[in-house]
């Protein structure tokens, strides 16, 4: 047979496309990150502090999310691992002196136990029974704050001032610390969506027979999920705490835990950058243009996060049925 005849090789095009689109949502996360880290170039004060609090809260977000996708189930009860993240930081910073470059990796460790903690007694629980049981821990945390009031500073609460690095401005310091935690938390959570764990966790809620079968036990997915949730809610709370200097009762209610569900469902549940800073921009932007509207404020809000929801659900649809049409 001569070299005419043989077919063509062209096996590896297609495998370069596979490649291509595969690493497409990476080159996108990292082209996301590098326009964040240099947007202090061109902003600065209100805003710059509004996106450091944006950042935090989209831990947040990622954090309900990740129970979503992997635990299949809803919390409303989130504030309170939040919560233990910003005063893990803040009693560091005010008794002991301790920057919260330090004490971010204690804050989401005791995030991660609380998580567990919970979990463990309510592991059977499911459904709109786990949704009013995480509520139970946002109703009762003002008072947990306000009893613990010789540490946490009770009503008033607690200043974060240690200084993290010398020589920097603080805002800019603020809004760095915040954004690093989140692309950290997003590029983890992205290694454990590709990783034998992630998939386990996955099998267990969605096929929880199947994953028996291969060895994952349904509560130790549970626990797992939950730990993990409460770690970033935990690391939410650390960037919230450095980022708006001031920790207290009030910034940990039931209505913030509400807040980041509606920033999981803005988001439309997902776990990467740009959809996690979708839901934090929601909650933390969104009032703030809305805020000269005065009465129209609650209406308005309304209006957009009902087309949010809208335009989540339909835009896939949309996007296959051109995809086929075409």
């Amino acid at each position: 047979m001569s070299d005419e005849a043989l077919p063509a090789t062209a096996a590896p095009a297609p495998r370069s496309g596979i490649d291509v689109a595969r690493a497409w949502p990476a080159l996108a996360t990292v082209a996301l990150a590098i326009l964040l880290a240099a947007l202090p170039l061109g902003l600065q004060g209100f805003w710059l502090y509004s996106l450091g609090v944006c950042f935090a809260n989209a831990l947040g977000v990622l954090a309900v999310t990740v129970l979503v996708r992997y635990g299949g189930e809803v919390s409303i009860g989130h504030s309170f691992f939040v919560a233990a993240g910003a005063y893990v930081v803040a009693i560091a910073d005010r008794w002991y002196g301790i920057s919260a470059l330090i004490s971010l990796l204690p804050a989401i460790a005791f995030g991660v136990l609380l998580g567990i903690a919970f979990a463990y007694p309510s592991r059977r629980l499911s459904g709109i029974y786990l949704a009013v049981t995480t509520m139970a821990l946002a109703l009762a945390l003002p008072e947990l704050i306000l009893q613990a009031g010789p540490w946490t500073g009770g009503f008033e609460g607690l200043y974060v001032s240690t200084n993290l690095l010398p020589g920097v401005p603080k805002p800019l310091k603020q809004y760095y610390f915040a954004l690093a935690v989140l692309v950290a938390a997003t590029a983890l959570v992205a290694r454990l969506r590709h990783s034998r764990q992630g998939l386990a966790l996955l099998t267990a809620r969605s096929h929880p027979a199947a994953a028996e079968a291969f060895g994952t036990r349904r509560d130790w997915a549970r626990l797992a999920v939950m730990g993990i949730s409460g770690g970033l809610g935990a690391a939410s709370g650390a960037a919230l705490a450095f980022t708006s200097s001031t920790v207290s009762p009030n910034s940990f209610t039931l209505w913030s835990s509400i807040f980041m569900l509606v920033g999981s469902v803005v988001s439309v549940y997902g776990l990467s950058l740009g959809r996690a800073l979708i839901g934090g921009a929601f909650i933390t932007l969104v009032p703030q243009v809305l805020a000269g509207s005065g009465n129209w404020i609650p209406i308005f809000y309304g209006v957009a996060l009902l087309g949010f929801i809208l335009a989540g659900h339909y835009l896939p649809r949309w996007r296959s049925a051109m995809g086929r049409a075409s």
